[in-house]
This record gives structure tokens, C-alpha cells and sequence, in this order.
């Protein structure tokens, strides 16, 4: 069984000097016809600014998981207290 896209239609109105110069820059991008140019320049730009606002809001997450772990900081584990135990022993004269 092959696999289909569901396609849906999409109409945009605008001015002959648009459509021309949209052919323009479809013709000197290599492009096989004006849709072709249309739906891929789109496509990219959505996946820029997409990406772009997933980025923020992934870097807005993470300054506030930081700054709440410098607010509220968490007791220290067990591997955590071991491992200064260890790092002491090796380095018995260095400063904390």
C-alpha cells in the first residue's frame, strides 16, 4: 500500500507586477514554476521563524530552571558529597 499526502488548496491575490516579479526571482532561482517558488521560499522562511521561536522560548526555560536552581538550591546527593570526599583526599591543600 503506497502512502498519499492529503493535499489542501491555498489562493493568494496579487498585483501583475507581483506575479512578475515573483516569476522573475522563480526563473533566476532555478525554480520549476512560480508554486514551486512559492511553497518552498514559505516553507523555509516558517522554518526559520519557527525555529528561531522555539529557541527562545527553550532559552527562556532554561534561564529559569538556572536562576531557580541559584535561588533555591538543592541539598547535595549522596554522589555529590562522595565525590568532594574523594576530590579532598586527592587534593588535601586546595581551597573550596
Amino acid at each position: 500500500m503506497g502512502t498519499t499526502k492529503e493535499q489542501a488548496r491555498f489562493d493568494a491575490r496579487l498585483s501583475k507586477e507581483q506575479k512578475q516579479f515573483f516569476e522573475k526571482a522563480a526563473y533566476l532561482g532555478g525554480y520549476r514554476n512560480l508554486t514551486d517558488f512559492v511553497i518552498l521560499t514559505v516553507q523555509e522562511k516558517a522554518n526559520e521563524i519557527i525555529r528561531e521561536k522555539e529557541a527562545l522560548l527553550a532559552s527562556d526555560r532554561d534561564s529559569e530552571l538556572f536562576f531557580d536552581a541559584l535561588v533555591n538550591p538543592k541539598k547535595p546527593s549522596e554522589n555529590l558529597k562522595k565525590a568532594l570526599a574523594e576530590y579532598e583526599a586527592f587534593f588535601p591543600d586546595s581551597d573550596k
